[in-house]
């Protein structure tokens, strides 16, 4: 009888012993899931480069996060499971049929508590601290479940594909470009994070996405300078213009000859004239040709990163945007695509710093119809999309399938807006208000 008892506590306490070590590896499955994918890979990235060999691993580990989760789910559910048999064998071999109750109860909150919230909380807390030290052995356990995670993988990607879901292998679960933006948003709204930084990195990201359509001055709006106008008139027109180059074209504004910069062209007047002790009649018979340089042409669907790097490869700031057909459409700077960044740059002969948006004192903003909805959205933190329309007579135009008369009134997207003027069929004026 006692050899019994004996032999009966030995086996209580060895199954304890297991039930707790089986506890131990749920909270390190659950902790290293958490651990590497919580971790920043720039973090990660960063701890590498300075010799962290527990870096280097768990950014291995983390690059494959369908076979990482896949082997780590698979340890954390097989010991999971084999804990609460062995504590319900446990506890109904001590209380009987009602063991099985009372083992469901106590492995539930050792569980929730050892295995899961505990190790989670401090994942969270020390994400690359903690994914560095557990990658060498979730790296081991990675490779030696790699067969039985294939296996799954498969199975689950056959039974998706029989409800009609396609899974991308080569698809990550977010995108860098929208990792850094969301970082940036949250930081802004915790006002950790400066709106002009937010909107100067945004603005860098944005390059590669955006067309020089979306930014380039119309051709409706572009100075030129006729080549076969009066010499003198030429002369003072270069010289009272607040930009430093301008088009030269001949006959008719789409026949752009050339591009003359101002510094050319003082040159030019400086030698024609013999000096400072000339005669300044010479410039009757200028010829503004003489100083042009060749017209720079780009298709209006280069992307901003493309063309800025064209112009610094060119040795060149300023181009002329045509489209398909070769037809005029704008002009572009590099000063253009810099603003995109850094917000609007300005100098002693620009015209006063620009207003998107005057708010009146009934609760409205008087917006120009040219502005294009992207600058108005930064500075006045609104959401209207630009995918379809660049400008905010264009989205008006686009959401009310016509073009409206002065007057008007619309409601869309969150915004009411009123035509307040309109110059043939181009809307110059809005106002707009937010309708919550």
């Amino acid at each position: 009888m006692d050899t019994t008892a004996n032999v009966l506590d030995s086996a209580f306490w060895l199954t304890a012993g297991g039930i707790g070590l089986l506890l131990v590896l749920s909270g390190f499955f659950s902790g290293s899931e958490t651990a590497l994918t919580a971790a920043s890979r720039g973090k990660l990235r960063s701890q590498a480069d300075k010799g962290s060999r527990g870096a280097v691993r768990a950014l291995k580990v983390t690059e494959d996060s369908e076979r990482l989760i896949g082997s780590v789910l698979l340890g954390n559910n097989l010991v999971n499971i084999l804990a609460a048999s062995l504590a319900t064998s446990l506890f109904t071999r001590a209380f009987g049929e009602s063991g099985v109750a009372l083992a469901t109860l106590v492995m539930t909150l050792l569980v929730l508590v050892f295995a899961e919230v505990l190790p989670k909380t401090y994942a969270i807390s020390n994400a690359e601290k903690a994914a560095a030290a557990v990658a060498p052995i979730i790296g081991f356990l990675v490779t030696v479940l790699a067969p039985v995670v294939s296996a799954v993988r498969f199975f689950v990607r056959l039974v998706l594909r029989i409800f009609g879901v396609q899974i991308d292998p080569d698809s990550h679960i977010m995108a860098v470009r929208e990792e850094i933006a969301g970082a940036l948003q949250i930081g802004h709204s915790e006002g950790v994070v400066e709106k002009e930084d937010r909107d100067r990195i945004l603005g860098a990201l944005d390059l590669a996405e955006r067309f020089v359509e979306e930014i380039m001055l119309h051709r409706s709006n572009i100075e030129m300078i006729d080549a076969n106008g009066d010499p003198q008139a030429i002369v003072e027109q270069c010289l009272t213009s607040p930009h430093t180059r301008l088009p030269v074209y001949r006959d008719e504004p789409e026949n752009i000859i050339g591009v003359v910069h101002a510094k050319n062209l003082l040159r030019h007047i400086y030698a024609a004239i013999g000096g400072a002790e000339g005669d300044a009649s010479a410039l009757k018979e200028f010829n503004i040709t003489e100083v042009c340089q060749p017209p720079y042409f780009i298709p209006e669907t280069t992307t901003l990163d493309d063309q800025m790097r064209q112009f610094l490869r060119q040795r060149s700031h300023f181009a002329l945007v045509v489209d398909e057909y070769g037809a005029l459409q704008g002009l572009i700077t590099l000063e253009d695509i810099l603003e995109e960044i850094v917000g609007e740059i300005t100098d002693e002969f620009d015209p006063a710093e620009q207003t998107f948006a005057k708010k009146q004192p009934d609760g409205n903003y008087l917006v120009e119809g040219a502005t294009t909805i992207r600058d108005l959205n930064r500075a006045m933190e609104w959401n209207l999309p630009d995918e379809e329309a660049n400008t905010v007579a264009g989205l008006v135009i686009h959401e009310a399938q016509m073009i409206p008369t002065t007057g008007q009134v619309f409601s869309f997207h969150g915004f009411r807006f009123e035509v307040t003027t309109r110059e043939g069929n181009r809307i110059t004026g809005l106002r707009i208000r937010p309708l919550d």
